[in-house]
């Protein structure tokens, strides 16, 4: 077997070892995050976890630190949601209505799983100092993203050029977690619903309003 052909073969294993261990990880969670919600987070071991997930002990270790720590995945997998709003927004073939929209309604997906889900995730992120300090992080980098998806939106003239990036970006997150919390209470409609209205009333919020609709107000209200 020559260099190249060698060099390949490695290329590929450490490529499949890699996807295992993610797959491993993304199903540790699951596990967890489907105990969580049944039980809370106090009344679930790793045990438990490691058994839902067909694996052993000792390999949910090589992932976590401790149970807490796979609650940190969810913030990796939303943040993960608006870097892919980030590249979307690059490409140019979307609105920023459209880009923010998308993103939102993916946001949506994991703690749109159940109410109880939700409730043991706020609950659980409450109760861990460790957790919450990542997600926080995790909370920042993703404002940050936002905000440039907001300041490439006022450059091509979608979003009010007189807000802070920043700070509509944090009204975005906040409104998110809000509806979030608020959901997890009666889980009616489904999550996706409540996020739809919200992006509606937080898009009127901070677009720019055509001229020809600006003058038509004008007149209804004369």
């Amino acid at each position: 077997m020559g260099r190249s052909q060698k060099q390949l073969t490695v290329t590929v294993t450490a490529g499949r070892r890699q996807r295992r261990a993610a797959e491993t990880r993304i199903r540790l969670f699951r596990c967890a995050l489907k105990l969580i919600a049944e039980r809370g987070l106090a009344n679930v071991t790793v045990e438990d976890i490691t058994e839902a997930a067909d694996v052993g002990k000792g390999t949910f270790f090589n992932y976590f630190g401790k149970k807490e720590h796979v609650l940190g995945v969810m913030a990796e997998i939303q943040l993960g949601k608006i870097r892919e709003a980030v590249e979307r927004a690059q490409r140019g073939r979307q609105t920023t209505e459209e880009t923010l929209r998308r993103m939102v309604r993916r946001l949506a997906q994991e703690p749109g799983r159940s109410p109880n889900l939700a409730r043991a995730l706020i609950s659980s992120l409450l109760a861990s100092e460790e957790v919450s300090q990542v997600v926080r992080n995790r909370m920042q980098e993703g404002r940050r993203l936002i905000a440039g998806i907001v300041a490439a939106g006022q450059a091509a003239g979608h979003v009010d050029p007189r807000l802070k990036p920043e700070r509509v970006a944090a009204q975005l997150v906040q409104a998110c977690l809000g509806t979030v919390i608020l959901w997890s209470l009666d889980g009616r409609p489904s999550l996706a619903s409540r996020f739809e209205e919200t992006f509606r009333h937080f898009w009127r919020s901070i677009a720019v309003v055509p001229t020809n609709a600006t003058a038509t107000g004008r007149r209804k209200r004369a």
